[in-house]
């Protein structure tokens, strides 16, 4: 496993996430989700659809869940 794979699995599995910008995939754009899987190739899996979110052309944030709502 590559160390950037390694970073990306450490910094992303089990986070919540917003995608703000799915390069080709607008539907997916403002979607959260949970990553649930890191692949080799460094591409995020998650709970938003069947796309993955490919971190150096994706925009996307971590957000917190709000639990006192």
């Amino acid at each position: 496993m590559s160390e950037t794979v390694k970073a990306l699995r450490e910094k992303y599995l089990g986070k919540r996430v917003k995608i703000l910008d799915m390069a080709g995939e607008m539907c997916y754009n403002n979607k959260c989700g949970t990553v649930t899987h890191v692949d080799d190739a460094g591409q995020l899996h998650g709970t938003w659809g069947g796309c993955a979110i490919l971190p150096e052309v994706d925009k996307f944030e971590i957000i917190k869940e709000d639990h006192h709502a």
